[in-house]
């Protein structure tokens, strides 16, 4: 049987996906195997997948393979903040945040890493971004973005730390901050406490 580029719709593919592709071979482990030994599929972690050649069509999305490879989880962290071009520099390792336990998964594409947050936490301010026609991902805004490098942070004790830690150490982009919601920050440093509420004020004091 010639499995065709149309079978696959898009570049990232799960194995209840590649079964039901296959589902005239008598053995799909054994076809599977195969792809795998052949590169035409490349193993991401158990049970995921993206495309290689001859079935590869267009760019996968390291964005959404994060969203598939632990969940719940959402972009956040530093590779948020670059993908917003918030901070100069690409971040190599796709940070993300869960409800669930810490993990690191290094696979053939990357590193992509999860930190746990608490529950009560973990919902407010997650949005959804199109990438394309086909692809969608969940990530942090900005503002919680922010938030949750804060919470992750060790404890600032000043407005001055707290200026010396935006722009030293994550060298955010100044312009960039006058473009966060306030009223995001405001909700979100009440809930978050610590950390946010001296970046609120900190925010206040300079951007109004």
């Amino acid at each position: 049987m010639l499995i065709t580029k149309k079978a696959f719709p898009i570049e990232e593919v799960d194995y209840n996906y590649l079964k039901s592709v296959l589902s005239n071979y008598k053995n799909k482990r054994v076809k599977i195997n195969d792809m795998l030994h052949k590169g035409e599929i490349i193993r991401i972690k158990k049970g995921l997948y993206i495309l290689g050649e001859p079935y590869t069509r267009n760019h996968y999305y390291r964005e959404t393979l994060s969203n598939l490879i632990y969940g719940p989880s959402y972009i956040s962290l530093e590779y948020a903040l670059s993908f917003y071009e918030m901070i100069p520099e690409r971040t190599e390792t796709v940070t993300a945040v869960t409800n669930k336990r810490n993990k690191v998964f290094d696979t053939p594409i990357g590193r992509f890493t999860y930190r746990y947050i608490r529950p009560d936490l973990y919902v407010d301010g997650i949005t959804i971004i199109n990438l394309d026609e086909k692809h969608n991902i969940i990530i942090a805004s900005r503002e919680k973005a922010i938030a949750d490098i804060l919470y992750f942070s060790h404890k600032l004790s000043s407005v001055t730390e707290m200026e010396d830690f935006l722009f030293q150490d994550l060298r955010i982009d100044e312009r960039e901050l006058n473009k966060l919601k306030r009223r995001d920050i405001r909700f979100l440093a009440k809930k978050y406490s610590g950390n946010c509420l001296l970046f609120k004020e900190y925010f206040e004091r300079n951007y109004g």
